[in-house]
């Protein structure tokens, strides 16, 4: 893959055969984000776990104590008292099967969460096939399907993501925006490592955490000294 050449600047800065500390590490990605725009700082997680094995599945959620820098959308799908809550708790759109249709019919994906109540899934059920590929489907494990709607999008606009294993074992999020600076990506990235720590299964064997790296959305990886994180929190300094 040919890169332009802020990239291959960015690239010489880093050191392909080192292993540095996250803080470290992210004072180095936030040097190398050099695009026009606040680059996205993302995290990559390489689990030593099968999650094609049901007992070996690592997904959850996790509130990014400095949020992620971006204005988060929320809709709820819900109904009654639940609705009125969600309307007030800033959700910028609410409602039921009028909702639903709005996805189904016209392919209105405009939005980063979507939270529903129990007793509506099976409406949003109906939105598989569409939410799915895009990681929009609620789900309880993330606490997008829940009871408490007004707790669900103020914990979405402050900063909670949604973190889950892909096809190859890695977990892929972001953790915040380059103008952050270390220190504040720090502790998201903290946040998330933790939450991953304590997600590990009872059936996994062997190093648990096999690779960490950083990047920006448009910058080269910097690779992190994964010791520290073999099933074990860690409070930042």
């Amino acid at each position: 893959m040919k890169h332009g050449k802020n990239y291959a600047d960015s690239a010489k800065l880093v050191d392909r055969s080192k292993l540095y500390e996250t803080e470290e590490a992210l004072a180095l990605v936030c040097q190398t984000a050099k695009a026009k725009f606040d680059e996205t700082v993302e995290l990559h997680i390489r689990l030593g776990v099968d999650g094609r094995q049901a007992d070996q599945q690592v997904r959850g959620a996790v509130v990014l104590p400095n949020g992620t820098g971006k204005d988060v959308r929320v809709v709820a799908i819900c109904k009654g008292d639940n609705a009125k809550a969600a309307a007030e708790a800033g959700a910028f759109l609410v409602g039921d099967a009028d909702v639903v249709a709005k996805i189904q019919n016209e392919g209105f994906v405009d939005f980063d969460v979507l939270i529903t109540t129990p007793d509506m899934m099976g409406l949003v059920g109906r939105l598989g096939k569409i939410l799915g590929p895009r990681k929009l489907m609620p789900n309880p494990k993330a606490g997008t399907v829940t009871t408490d709607v007004a707790k669900a999008i103020a914990e979405a606009k402050a900063g909670k993501i949604e973190y889950r294993l892909d096809k190859a074992n890695i977990i892929h999020v972001p953790v915040g925006k380059a103008s952050f600076g270390a220190e504040k990506l720090n502790v998201n990235v903290l946040a998330v490592l933790n939450a991953v720590a304590k997600a590990k299964p009872a059936a996994a064997k062997g190093q648990y955490v096999k690779s960490i790296s950083l990047a920006t959305t448009m910058g080269p990886g910097v690779k992190v000294n994964t010791t520290k994180f073999q099933g074990n929190t860690v409070s930042a300094k």
